[in-house]
């Protein structure tokens, strides 16, 4: 049975915590920090006033108006030669005082700027962007043990990762989901207007992994109102849960419990049984299962007549059909067929 490791032991975790200030004190004690060192260079100012020169009016002394003009001037640019020092001590606080103040001051004006406008734009813009070019993507409603695993497989599968949009409310999950390649937002799918910022009308499928069955089965609902053609697989934990899940809309249910048992029981029956059960669910082993519409040149044949694989159902109208079933002795138009064909290891 072919292992895979999770994506979350791989990856170094990082210990932080969210600010619990907010947004008008975070920028209240920006303010006062710049407010705090002006007043501490404007005292020194004062205090070494002797030290500066007026060069447009030399002979008027230096006055409260002038070191506050000057102070303003050399703390948020490099001055005007207006006023200048000219005594030594003076001279060294501009340089070794004044200045790591004014870079620190615009590290500030900057990072404030970027934090409260730059970014936000940013990312509106960036994620209008990515929005225009989502048609026939497939959304993974979190990204946790099912959920990346889900996305693994579906990349082994060959769907390229720009194609998959994961939403989690977990930061370093997102990481994770970004890191191989996949489009990410942070958000609640259980709400409206986050599978609406995904475009899930027009997307090709949808994996809900949320963690817990009622989060399930709420994404569920949401989703089901918000995309009503679209296929949707849903994880629940309790089989009580999977006729409320189908009741919900989902067009798929998996409960790893029960998978799981498959393969507990599958392995009584022989050594081998449950590794070929595992290889035929995943892609990494020497055989896979694949769905598919049947091609015009496969109508009239049997099932077991199939050159891409060996045929072991077919759906028609919905119904499905084993191969030892006599409907399964000829194809159809419009037939679709479960086959076991070689796998990718």
């Amino acid at each position: 049975m072919f292992q895979r490791d999770d994506p979350r032991a791989r990856a170094p975790a990082f210990l932080r915590r969210r600010s619990s200030l907010p947004v008008w004190a975070d920028l209240a004690w920006r303010v006062g920090l710049i407010f705090g060192l002006v007043t501490l260079v404007l005292l020194i100012h004062w205090i070494e006033r002797d030290g500066l020169r007026n060069n447009i009016y030399p002979d008027r002394p230096i006055s409260l108006i002038d070191i506050l003009y000057f102070t303003t001037v050399t703390v948020t640019t490099v001055g005007y030669g207006d006023i200048v020092p000219v005594s030594d001590t003076t001279k060294l606080f501009e340089s070794f005082f004044v200045t790591p103040i004014r870079i620190f001051v615009w590290l500030v004006f900057l990072g404030t700027a970027y934090h409260f406008v730059f970014r936000n734009v940013w990312h509106r813009w960036h994620m209008s962007r990515i929005q225009k070019t989502l048609q026939g993507h497939i959304i993974v409603t979190g990204y946790g043990t099912s959920g990346s695993e889900a996305v693994r497989e579906l990349i082994a599968r060959g769907i390229a990762p720009g194609r998959i949009v994961v939403i989690d409310q977990d930061e370093h999950a997102l990481a994770l989901a970004e890191a191989v390649g996949c489009n990410v937002l942070k958000g609640d799918a259980t709400r409206d207007q986050t599978l609406d910022d995904v475009r899930v009308a027009k997307a090709s499928a949808i994996i809900v992994s949320a963690g817990r069955d009622d989060t399930s089965i709420l994404v569920t609902l949401t989703a089901r109102h918000l995309a009503p053609d679209v296929p949707i697989s849903v994880v629940v934990r309790a089989t009580d849960n999977e006729l409320l899940a189908r009741q919900a809309g989902a067009t798929t249910v998996i409960n790893p419990a029960s998978f799981a048992g498959l393969l507990l029981a599958g392995s009584c029956a022989g050594p081998h049984v449950a590794d070929y059960m595992a290889d035929l669910a995943g892609t990494g082993g020497p055989v896979k299962l694949r769905e598919r519409l049947v091609t015009p040149d496969e109508v009239g044949k049997p099932l077991s007549g199939l050159a891409t694989g060996i045929g072991v159902r077919l759906y028609r109208a919905g119904r499905p059909i084993a191969f030892w079933e006599e409907e399964a002795g000829q194809i159809y138009g419009g037939d679709t067929v479960i086959e076991i064909v070689r796998g990718d290891g």
